[in-house]
């Protein structure tokens, strides 16, 4: 296979499959990463009735240590190396999430998949990342994992606070500045943005077009061997830790 191979996990809707459809455009193939067979085979039939056909259904749950292993074994018999991973599976957790009274469920089912779901996809997947001759990894963030941001009063999100979320996403940032540090002379990590956008994600109520959500994440995803490593980027630019 010698066009260059992404996976992206949590990718039967919203912004992952926006961020396929725009990566096989620009002549990737993809792995596209479902847990759901079912959504994840009509994604693949969607992208492919749009003449998009370098895209193949790899199912996919980061909450599952033996689904993230067999992923990894059924991709590893295709490929003998990935030269982006996607981590865009996410989930917001049932709101509001106040910190006195959010339940212990909701916080740890969204960190299972939003900071977890992410270490353990990682860990199973690098070893064909270092094969690649520039492995790239993006985890999809949120400005909400900002500190900065939630600090300055002036921000426009400044009076949304949230308990599990936007703290998953924290951890995520604080993990991809770990792993950006240890692989720094072999795969270029960063965290990425795409920002309030209309997907079912949060009800549509985004403003941003899915389009635009995706665009950072595929310029991070297409990074040559000269881009940046361990950023934590939106569409406007660099976001404040």
């Amino acid at each position: 296979m010698s066009k260059q191979t992404v996976l992206i996990t949590g990718a039967n809707k919203g912004i992952g499959l926006e961020t396929a459809r725009q990566l096989l455009k620009a002549g990737y193939h993809i792995f596209l990463g479902s847990r759901d067979k079912d959504k994840g085979d009509k994604a693949v039939e969607q992208l492919k009735s749009e003449g998009l056909a370098d895209v193949e259904l790899l199912l996919i749950d980061v909450t599952s240590e033996q689904s993230v292993q067999q992923a990894h074994d059924q991709l590893a018999q295709k490929v003998d190396h990935l030269d982006v991973l996607i981590n865009n599976a996410g989930i917001p957790g049932a709101f509001p999430q106040p910190a006195t009274s959010v339940s212990d469920e909701t916080m740890k089912e969204v960190f299972e998949v939003n900071f977890f779901g992410v270490i353990r996809t990682v860990k199973a997947f690098i070893d064909l990342l270092k094969k690649a001759e520039n492995p790239r990894i993006v985890n999809v963030t949120s400005d909400l994992g900002s500190l900065t941001y939630h600090n300055d009063p002036d921000w426009e999100y400044y009076h949304f606070k949230s308990a599990a979320y936007g703290p998953s996403k924290t951890a995520l940032n604080a993990y991809t500045v770990a792993l950006a540090f240890e692989l720094k002379d072999q795969v270029k990590v960063n965290a990425v943005n795409p920002g309030y956008t209309n997907t079912e994600f949060n009800n549509n109520q985004g403003p941003k077009p899915v389009e635009d959500g995706a665009a950072p994440i595929v310029e991070y995803a297409m990074l040559d061997k000269d881009g940046p490593t361990g950023k934590y980027v939106s569409d406007y630019g660099e976001t404040p830790w």
